[in-house]
């Protein structure tokens, strides 16, 4: 979970005392707070804005998505191992209703060169009885980064769906959905969007644009603006509105969300990232002297990526080692996992390099 920025606290308490008072609400309201989240989310993945629903969870857009894929396709859905749990349940639970099998893509048990086999692995598996590939934009466990315009461009070739959780690394990563090729792209806006819990973004691409939605809002169809002639219309709104949550015009996150995502359109996911390669580059070596494994930087993410001793299984020590020098990390099955932002420096660094020499 990201830390919140001042303008958004600030915008959150702003939210706050305005939603003190309904009587100022306008009817328009309802619909145009919402807009700045769908522009804005849209610059980030290189989407019109048409194409963005609002959700409150990455599981809710996960299953919008695996709820309306087409049954007669494939014979398998294909993710890789130690995917978000969230992601392996929804499909999972598609491919028993379906009589589907669930094909899992382990990585090499060998180190080197291991996020280029893995890709290649995955990319090989993809064929005609692939009815869909369900996976995160990198790694969540140790970032390893997966070649999504290479397993786009396969996914097509077979006619598979991809659907992709974009949660780990959206808004620091740069990502275009559609040199990607990607039928839907799930986020929760709490880590890398900078924004609350409970309210997230969705992108689904015209193929979801007859889908049924999880549920039937009535702020979701086409006439739903004109609060004197609401009717029992079935006609939903344009692009992914239909897949819209319920109650979608969230007056105190909205606000938070959209600056957060505002500022992050003003930095730019290419600087971003790139301010965090340049921060972590003394770490690198530091890391390898210790004999720690690391992903080759061909596969690996700058602002979130994993340590582990490939020879030890002592990753709990050295996880309690960063949290003894007031280190913050995550501990991740075998790894540790390390991030970092723009508010990150070179002195947080020196001190991580100086914990990893003494351990």
């Amino acid at each position: 979970m990201s830390p919140f920025m001042k303008q958004v606290e600030e915008a959150g308490i702003e939210a706050i005392r305005k939603r003190r008072n309904p009587s100022v609400l306008k009817s328009s309201d309802y619909f145009t707070i919402t807009e700045p989240l769908r522009l804005h989310f849209g610059n980030i993945i290189h989407s019109d804005p048409k194409y963005i629903a609002v959700i409150p969870s990455a599981a809710y857009g996960l299953q919008n998505a695996v709820s309306n894929l087409p049954i007669d396709t494939g014979s398998y859905a294909l993710s890789v191992t130690g995917e978000f749990p969230s992601d392996l349940y929804t499909i999972q639970k598609w491919c028993n209703k379906h009589s589907k099998k669930l094909n899992i893509i382990s990585p090499p048990q060998e180190f080197e060169d291991r996020g280029k086999k893995w890709n290649a692995n995955i990319i090989e598996a993809i064929n005609d009885d692939t009815a869909v590939v369900i996976m995160s934009t990198i790694h969540w466990q140790d970032g390893t980064q997966f070649d999504l315009k290479a397993i786009g461009q396969k996914c097509k070739e077979h006619q598979a769906i991809l659907i992709v959780d974009g949660t780990q690394s959206v808004g620091v990563l740069p990502i275009d959905v559609h040199e990607c090729q990607i039928d839907a792209l799930i986020c929760a806006g709490y880590k890398w969007l900078l924004g609350p819990y409970s309210l997230g973004l969705a992108y689904y691409s015209d193929f979801f644009d007859t889908g049924i939605p999880m549920e039937e809002s009535w702020m979701n169809k086409i006439n739903a603006q004109n609060f004197a002639q609401l009717t029992a219309d079935d006609e939903y709104a344009i692009g992914a509105q239909r897949y819209n949550m319920g109650e979608s015009s969230q007056f105190i996150q909205a606000p938070m969300l959209a600056q957060s995502l505002r500022q992050i359109v003003e930095w730019n996911p290419v600087h971003i990232q790139e301010y965090c390669r340049q921060l972590m580059q003394p770490l690198i070596p530091v890391i390898k002297s210790k004999g720690l494994w690391i992903e080759d930087e061909s596969y690996r993410t700058n602002h979130l990526f994993g340590i582990l001793d490939p020879e030890q299984n002592n990753s709990e020590q050295i996880f309690e080692g960063f949290q003894k020098n007031k280190i913050f990390t995550s501990l991740r099955g075998r790894v540790v996992r390390i991030s970092c932002y723009l508010y990150n420096t070179e002195q947080d660094i020196e001190i991580l390099c100086k914990t990893i020499s003494n351990l």
